[in-house]
């Protein structure tokens, strides 16, 4: 599907961008690069009448996996499209989240677009209404039809984009599970999206849902989000899970790169797989990801990392022959991956099987010289190696 995908884009004069970050590949083994694909196109609205330019970033796995991925939605997309590839790969490459598929929503009227009712102040504002159907009538369904995505969204705003996700909580709390809300400005307007949950929020047949806030040292801010607070409180026993957090050493420009970070972390509280479990099988990880998936509605697999990790943790406490087995496992969940045949290859060759060990490392250069994997050197090498022996 990824192909078709990226055939389409080709030929739409889509822009494709391959940019490469550097983080662990997983847990216990050697660090590796990862090669991340962002995709920018731009979509015609009909509800707000112009073209509107997104990005989406596909995590490293998707062209290898089956998987549909978690979402998360940036308003001001161009500004956090950076640092929020960054924090979820570093997060989702030690298994702390999930695999995410990011989406930037550039701006064109940011004062229009997130602002809910008219100011006289702000002459194009009270657009909220016409921009959260575009999210829910446009841009999600686009994004379900051209990407493998599941239902669990989670969407991020800064300032007035945290005005707009109190507006989204209350007008469409289906839309989206998750909110990171960074020092939102919910005394637009006489604090009207205070006034507004208040009176209207209404999660009783939504599911659960997570709400993480934070602000700055930013005293203007307070009253209306301690309002706020006691709002959201009242509903955290059964509908929200809630939490703010006072940053009193950070300001409104670099409240947003912690908030995303810890606020993915908050979401995904109970994602990392528990210390005990990597020293043990295969099926006992499986119940775990089973678990998470039911949870938060994703039918996702354990990740090739886990299994990744579970397979060294086995290697370095010197049972090769237990290793072999959970790479072989590994190569047969994620037969498009270059770096499980890798892992098995080093496994074989620890345990002097010079000939499987280079089959494998043979079948890591040919599926990463196809994918132009940034990894392809590292197998190279290996591969070298024990032709020599």
């Amino acid at each position: 599907m990824a192909n078709q995908i990226f055939i389409q884009l080709k030929r739409s004069t889509f822009l494709v961008i391959s940019i490469f970050l550097l983080f662990a590949g997983n847990l216990i083994a050697q660090t590796k690069t990862e090669l991340v694909t962002a995709v920018e196109f731009t979509l015609q609205s009909k509800v707000l009448n112009e073209e509107r330019v997104i990005s989406v970033f596909l995590p490293n796995n998707y062209v290898v996996s089956t998987d549909k991925y978690p979402v998360l939605y940036l308003l001001d997309g161009r500004t956090h499209f950076q640092h929020a590839i960054s924090a979820a790969s570093y997060l989702s490459g030690r298994v702390i989240i999930p695999n995410l598929v990011i989406v930037s929503i550039h701006n064109v009227d940011r004062n229009r677009d997130f602002s809910p009712v008219y100011s006289e102040k702000i002459p194009t504002s009270g657009g909220a209404d016409k921009f959260l159907e575009f999210l829910s009538e446009e841009l999600s369904v686009y994004m379900k039809k051209h990407y493998r995505i599941s239902d669990f969204s989670v969407l991020l705003g800064h300032s007035f984009g945290g005005t707009f996700i109190a507006y989204s909580l209350v007008e469409k709390p289906d839309l989206f599970d998750g909110f990171i809300a960074v020092s939102p400005y919910l005394q637009y307007a006489d604090n009207y999206m205070v006034t507004q949950t208040r009176e209207k929020l209404n999660l009783n047949n939504t599911g659960k849902k997570y709400l993480y806030m934070t602000v700055g040292d930013e005293p203007n801010y307070f009253e209306p989000l301690k309002q706020y607070t006691q709002l959201m409180e009242q509903q955290s026993a059964d509908n929200i899970q809630f939490k703010y957090v006072k940053m009193e050493n950070e300001n409104h420009g670099t409240t947003p790169y912690l908030t995303l970070f810890n606020g993915l972390r908050f979401i995904f509280s109970d994602w990392i797989v528990p210390r005990d479990l990597i020293s043990r099988d295969i099926p006992e990880i499986d119940e775990h990801f089973s678990k998470l998936s039911e949870k938060y509605g994703i039918s996702i697999h354990t990740p090739e990392n886990v299994i990744n990790t579970l397979g060294y943790t086995k290697l370095q406490g010197g049972d090769i022959n237990g290793a072999i087995l959970i790479f072989k496992e590994n190569v047969k969940r994620y037969p498009k991956s270059a770096n499980v045949y890798d892992s098995l290859g080093e496994a074989y060759e620890n345990n002097k099987q010079v000939e499987l060990a280079r089959k494998n490392y043979e079948k890591a250069c040919t599926l990463g010289a196809a994918a132009l994997d940034p990894n392809l050197i590292v197998y190279m090498k290996n591969l070298e190696r024990v032709k020599g022996m």
